[in-house]
């Protein structure tokens, strides 16, 4: 499976695959049109505490990244499991995300979570 992300404002396109939105939010004033979503999986982001702290000023991605890994092993195992199965069988899948930066987000580390469950 090849594994993507992508914000929600960037065009959706065809290459996407099968897109996932993997925010708690939906993305302000992008369509549901636009945003071309096959799968909502808002259960597997980031908890409101959390996405609070990870916008917090001067955040440590790091230090959120692990709480994020053990809240994906954690409470949110099942859900986690939920979202593998419905992956299956989709030779591409792009995670959609809102946040500005491309680098440091919860979808950069849900994608080397899913990445280590997949292969």
């Amino acid at each position: 499976m090849d594994l993507r992300r992508k914000r929600a404002y960037d065009s959706a396109s065809p290459d996407d695959g099968y897109r996932v939105l993997v925010d708690r939010l939906w993305p302000r004033g992008v369509s549901k049109e636009r945003a071309a979503i096959d799968l909502w999986a808002k259960e597997v982001a980031p908890s409101t505490e959390l996405r609070h702290e990870w916008h917090a000023p001067g955040a440590d991605f790091e230090t959120n990244a692990a709480h994020y890994r053990a809240d994906l092993a954690g409470p949110q195992a099942e859900t986690l499991d939920t979202l593998v199965e419905a992956l299956h069988g989709h030779p591409v899948v792009t995670l959609v995300y809102a946040v500005n930066d491309a680098e440091h987000n919860h979808a950069v580390v849900l994608e080397g979570v899913l990445k280590n469950l997949i292969d």
